[in-house]
């Protein structure tokens, strides 16, 4: 290594006296540094120190070292300015020390011969405790070992300097106690790739409990730049160490550890970087790529993949020689790692047809590769048939296929016979019959020959084709030789087979026909899903059918009385019941009942149960439509849950768009209107739209509202009471006005609705407006829809590849690679957000979806801020659509952020929100009820026909 520089003048120590210059030069082999001094001239290998008049504040040691050096070789100097009047010089007036440590007081002696008498005083002059110990050096001070909490306070150090005392300013000490846990040290990504020139960083994620902490690197790199961001949060500090190489090169490569500690202990963490000259794509097979596979078996081709940079495209194609049809493609399952990826084709069922090669591909935006699997499939023999040539009756000819080539054996039994038996004996053993027709991924086809005229007449001959797979046979009788060879032809043979083959053709294309129809039918999805292990963003999710059913959800049937449907999609409907006994003997609840159609197969069926086992996994919470009860024995599967009466979010914000009132001020806006207040007062000029429900088989559709006590045959007092009370509830919340808490609420409610089902490992995959509920005192529920949704005439689901999807609401992630995680779900909810604070309207208005909106969303288009937005909760809807989605925030700090802003908006929102009284003597609705409903506005539609949606 380097040698340590070297300082002139070359003394341990220097001493000069108050006013005197001093000059110090140091040099060393490489470029050199004064640290933390300013009066510095440095020349590359030589750098000075000038010091015009030195004072008693200058004194102290000087360290030199060579630039973006360790510790190592770095070269000190002490200088003592000595000053009569000022024996003392104390830098800093406040150390800090942990229980047990040692604490260094920085009292340094201006002159050498002035500390021959040095002692520690308290600032009381109180007498230090028999078993204080301390000792003094010239150049550092007082060192005073193994301190105690009960040593804290403030001291002075004391010199007798020719019968003089000299006291130094007073220190305070403070004693820490020492901490019982450790820092943690979070890496990125165990290994980093880049490309010569590329910049490369890395972030160093510590969490300490005080802020005694000390963080440093361990690079490969010899230039780093290094920052850091820290937050304190939950008694914990939290630092953000970011290592950054603008550039990297190939000597750049190693390992980077970063090294934290306190005084509890050391914790590190490294990762790997790996420069390379030029992008790469390296495929290795899991399995050999010569593969035989029995015919019917399933097979599943494995490709290992590493990759820089990331790939662009991939894919299978399977070709066969003997077919002229082209290539299929396919692309197989991926799974995504840190520059490492697995893609698995399952081949299931392989047919003949389906032998042949197949190739992965694998490109990024440097360069591709692939590799190509040989794939022949194995069938027993078939088509096994003894005949007469027509060209020489003197022999018997035996034709078999199958692959691989079967052998084929002679048997002869000397009677007339039908089956094979003991006496049959064997003839001929052809291991090697004639190939007559092999191609690659074909079966082979063999014959074997055997003299008829050696054999006799009136015997019985059989040909059995063998190979690995299995066997056939055939039989042929001496004497039909001469039957075949006198028989005329049948004339009628040709036309009915003609017939035949006609009649199974047209069969066939119409169960094709058919069966095409039968999958381009919907199909019912449970959208959330559970997640059962997580490995980067590999995700395994847990087979909902697999989840157990807990008996203590069943509700006898009996004690459900059904009201009016309050919707229907493709699949299924929701019926308004009212429950007696449910939870208690005596209790009356009104809830919301799911159902199939009468129509529905065994598929959906199975999904409506899958549904309601997430349901019962998930367990309770206030923001989610919870589980009350289920019937799956003696009749239909019902699922009971609750009821919300003011029906989704969605068509509740385009309802009170009409009378929203929300002051300027709380939308950090300048307005030009000198009005304090918005107050939107909205024609009621709305379009028919169901959002996906088809309210086909009913005979008028119904909108939601409670079953009245006059609407059932078994009313009572109570009943009636109850109506009542509902009704004049549902006008009083007509009556109310919207303003900018309700809003924030929502999206609160929301967002900590979806913080439940995240810490459940739950995804939900469609998170929207039209998927929440609003339920009694405004509580936003969060649902999914499942089997209600009609997404054939749902204009949010767009069609992709062969699926409905609602791309406006995806990630792009979820749009591009099919990834859903929650941080997906995130994405969903900003755009939930800018639906709330827009009252309703659809997202990216007036964009089609289309080969543009897609372009525009993966190069990370944002919609702008609605109109009822305050810009800390458009701040949010931002942060939410980040195109990194591990920059995107959590559903629980979305939470913390909207209760600090619901904290700000809440007592302005009371202030100007009515009084009981105004509300009560029914606020001048007149504005509201002119116009008719059945007009047309080119604003958002009122979904009027179907508020109450299946969830």
């Amino acid at each position: 290594g380097s040698a340590a520089p070297v300082i002139s003048p070359d003394l341990p120590a220097l001493v000069v006296n108050t006013g005197d210059p001093v000059i110090l030069h140091c040099s060393g082999e490489s470029e050199v540094e004064w640290k933390n001094q300013r009066d510095t001239f440095s020349n590359h290998t030589s750098s000075t120190l000038s010091i015009p008049k030195a004072t008693f504040r200058d004194t102290g040691t000087y360290r030199c070292a060579y630039v973006n050096s360790s510790d190592k070789g770095i070269a000190t100097v002490h200088l003592f300015v000595r000053d009569p009047a000022n024996v003392w010089y104390v830098p800093t007036f406040r150390i800090f020390v942990t229980k047990g440590g040692n604490a260094e007081f920085p009292c340094l002696i201006t002159a050498p011969e002035y500390g021959s008498s040095v002692t520690l005083i308290t600032e009381d002059a109180s007498r230090l405790s028999p078993e204080t110990n301390y000792s003094f050096s010239t150049q550092k001070g007082i060192t005073l070992y193994n301190v105690q909490s009960k040593q804290k306070g403030y001291y002075r150090c004391q010199a007798v300097i020719n019968g003089k005392i000299e006291k130094s300013s007073k220190i305070r000490l403070i004693v820490e106690e020492a901490l019982e846990k450790p820092v943690s040290v979070m890496l990125d990504p165990a290994n980093h790739v880049r490309i010569v020139g590329e910049p490369f960083e890395v972030t160093c994620r510590v969490t300490a409990p005080s802020h005694k902490y000390d963080i440093r690197w361990v690079t490969a790199a010899k230039s780093v730049r290094r920052a850091k961001k820290t937050s304190y949060e939950n008694e914990n500090y939290f630092i953000s160490d970011i290592l950054s190489v603008p550039a990297v090169a190939m000597e750049d490569s190693g390992k980077y550890t970063c090294v934290a500690n306190n005084s509890a202990g050391f914790k590190n963490a490294s990762t790997m970087l790996q420069v390379v000259e030029s992008g790469y794509v390296f495929l290795t097979p899991v399995q050999a790529t010569s593969q035989e596979v029995a015919l019917g078996e399933s097979l599943k081709l494995q490709v290992d993949i590493e990759a820089y940079p990331k790939l662009l495209h991939w894919g299978w194609e399977h070709t066969n020689p003997l077919k002229n049809s082209g290539s299929t493609t396919f692309k197989g399952q991926m799974m995504f790692g840190n520059n490492w990826y697995n893609n698995t084709l399952f081949l299931n069922r392989l047919q003949e047809e389906e032998g042949g090669l197949y190739t992965f591909y694998a490109l990024n935006n440097e360069v591709n590769a692939s590799v190509t699997f040989s794939i022949s499939v194995k069938s027993p023999p078939r088509v096994c048939k003894i005949k007469v040539p027509a060209n020489d009756s003197s022999i018997l000819q035996c034709m078999a296929i199958g692959y691989p080539a079967p052998r084929i054996e002679w048997y002869q039994c000397p009677i007339y016979s039908d089956r094979y038996n003991d006496n049959y004996r064997l003839l001929v053993n052809d291991s090697s019959p004639q190939v007559v027709n092999m191609l690659p991924f074909r079966e082979v086809e063999v014959e074997s020959v055997v003299p008829f005229q050696e054999l006799g007449a009136n015997f019985t001959f059989c040909c059995v084709a063998i190979n690995r797979e299995g066997n056939a046979s055939d039989m042929f009788h001496s004497l039909t030789i001469t039957r075949s060879i006198m028989a005329p032809p049948n004339k009628l043979f040709s036309p009915i087979l003609s017939t035949c083959i006609g009649t199974s053709v047209l069969l066939l294309l119409l169960l094709l026909f058919l069966l095409y129809k039968y999958n381009q039918k919907p199909k019912y999805q449970v959208r959330w899903k559970i997640i059962e292990a997580c490995e980067g963003n590999n995700y395994i999710f847990i087979d909902p059918t697999q989840l157990p059913y807990n008996e203590k959800w069943e509700f006898p049937r009996n004690n459900l009385q059904f009201g009016k449907t309050l919707g229907a999609g493709a699949f299924g409907k929701v019926v308004e019941a009212t429950a007696f006994g449910l939870g208690k003997e005596d209790s009356v609840l009104k809830v919301a009942v799911k159902m199939l159609k009468s129509s529905a197969d065994t598929d959906e069926q199975e999904a409506l149960m899958s549904e309601l086992k997430i349901m019962s996994h998930l367990g309770h919470h206030e923001n989610i439509v919870n589980l009350l009860g289920a019937c799956t024995h003696g009749g239909p599967i019902l699922v009971i849950t609750e009821y919300c009466r003011y029906g989704d979010l969605l068509n509740f914000l385009r309802k009170k768009a009409e009378s929203i009132i929300i002051q300027d001020s709380a939308l950090d806006t300048s307005l030009d209107s000198a009005a304090d207040y918005k107050n939107i007062d909205v024609e009621k000029k709305y379009i028919r739209s169901d959002s996906g429900f088809s309210s086909q088989g009913l005979e008028t559709y119904v909108e939601m509202r409670p079953v009245s006590s006059s609407s059932s045959s078994a009313s009572s007092d109570s009943a009636q009471a109850r109506g009542d009370s509902e009704e004049e509830d549902e006008i009083r919340e007509d009556l109310r006005p919207l303003n900018l808490s309700d809003l924030l609420q929502f999206s609160s409610q929301v967002a900590q609705g979806m913080a439940f089902l995240a810490s459940k490992n739950c995804i939900h995959r469609d998170l929207a407006a039209r998927n929440v509920l609003v339920s009694d005192g405004r509580v936003a529920k969060i649902c999914d829809f499942g089997l209600a949704r009609d997404i054939m005439n749902d204009s949010n689901y767009v069609v992709k590849g062969n699926a409905r999807l609602p791309v406006k609401w995806m990630a792009p992630e979820s749009i591009f690679d099919c990834i859903y995680t929650v941080q997906s779900d995130v994405w969903s909810y900003g755009i939930l957000l800018w639906e709330i604070f827009s009252l309703g309207k659809s997202p990216y208005p007036g964009m089609v979806v289309n080969s543009k909106f897609y372009s525009m969303v993966k190069q990370g288009y944002q919609m702008a801020r609605p109109d009822f937005a305050p810009l800390k909760m458009y701040n949010i809807m931002q942060a939410c659509w980040s195109l990194e989605p591990t920059q995107r925030p959590t559903f629980d700090q979305i939470g913390c952020f909207i209760q600090q802003e619901l904290e700000v908006h809440k007592e302005q929102d009371y202030t100007n929100l009515p009084s009981a009284t105004e509300e009560d003597s029914g606020c001048d609705t007149s504005g509201c009820c002119e116009e008719s409903c059945e007009q047309e506005e080119s604003g958002q539609p009122l979904l009027k026909s179907n508020n109450y949606q299946f969830c």
